[in-house]
């Protein structure tokens, strides 16, 4: 399973495709040079469980220091891996 990443550096998001069909997605928005907004999160029933999710989100870190940026996580799902991880991603967070 490989997450995919588009940017346009207006919007963004990382995305797994099978089988032609895209069954998970992220997606956020910049705010500024510096910053982003995770402002939608969404998976496959097929996918849930497998901790999909979470990966989506460490991408979007990973991303986020690659490039150094801020991460505003408005997405609840993002928020809520954001604050059971804030340890890990307090550099990225906004």
């Amino acid at each position: 399973m490989t997450i995919q990443q588009e940017d346009n550096l207006k919007k963004g998001k990382f995305y797994i495709i099978e089988n032609n069909k895209q069954i998970a997605e992220m997606t956020y928005t910049y705010a500024g040079p510096s910053k982003i907004i995770i402002d939608h999160t969404e998976v496959d029933e097929s996918l849930k469980g497998q901790g999909v999710g979470y990966k989506l989100v460490e991408e979007a870190v990973a991303f986020a220091r690659e490039k150094a940026l801020k991460i505003l996580p408005l997405c609840p799902f993002a928020a809520a891996v954001f604050k059971k991880k804030a340890d890990d991603y307090n550099d990225v967070k906004a």
